[in-house]
């Protein structure tokens, strides 16, 4: 390990490859509350943060999981699975009163057609208002929303999975009414 007068040792989290420091300071200084969505090999998560002095604070969180209450029965970490966590939590953010958020997308890495991507064309599709990531940055198209690419791959165990994602989706939006 580096010594000397000169040497900077990393934040913790750096180090561990967590936290880009440089990007949350850029997320927090906006003063709007972030859309922090995350994925993992099981689940989607999406959450509505907001720093405090002493540690950032969830106001609303959506997991895919959730989904299964409302009639989905798809994988909970797919791409339509996203789409539909992100507009289930759109959805609980707009009754809780929040109508803005800015896309926290982590160390993920912002590729065309990413999941999180996919939850943030739920969340927009749902009516909340999140600016677009960037110029270069597409959401996944129509078709993998609803799951096509699946079906075609896997048809005997995706079963019906594009009809199942419309009726989960009207089944979502009707919680906003």
């Amino acid at each position: 390990m580096a010594t000397g007068p000169r040497y900077f040792v990393p934040f913790r989290r750096r180090h561990e490859g967590k936290t880009d420091y440089y990007k949350r300071m850029s997320l927090l200084s906006s003063g709007t509350p972030r859309m922090v969505v995350r994925k993992t090999n099981r689940q989607i998560i999406v959450q509505l943060v907001v720093p405090e002095i002493e540690g950032d604070r969830t106001l609303v969180a959506a997991y895919s999981t959730e989904l299964a209450g409302y009639g989905y029965e798809g994988s909970t970490a797919s791409t339509p699975a996203a789409y539909l966590t992100g507009m289930l939590f759109a959805v609980k953010a707009l009754k809780e009163g929040y109508d803005e958020a800015i896309l926290d997308i982590g160390l993920a890495r912002a590729k065309p057609g990413a999941r999180v991507f996919a939850a943030l064309k739920g969340a927009v599709d749902a009516g909340l208002d999140v600016p677009p990531y960037g110029e270069s940055i597409l959401p996944p198209d129509e078709e993998r929303l609803k799951g096509a690419h699946i079906v075609e791959f896997a048809p005997e165990q995706a079963g019906d999975l594009v009809a199942n994602v419309e009726a989960v989706a009207l089944a979502i939006k009707k919680e906003l009414v």
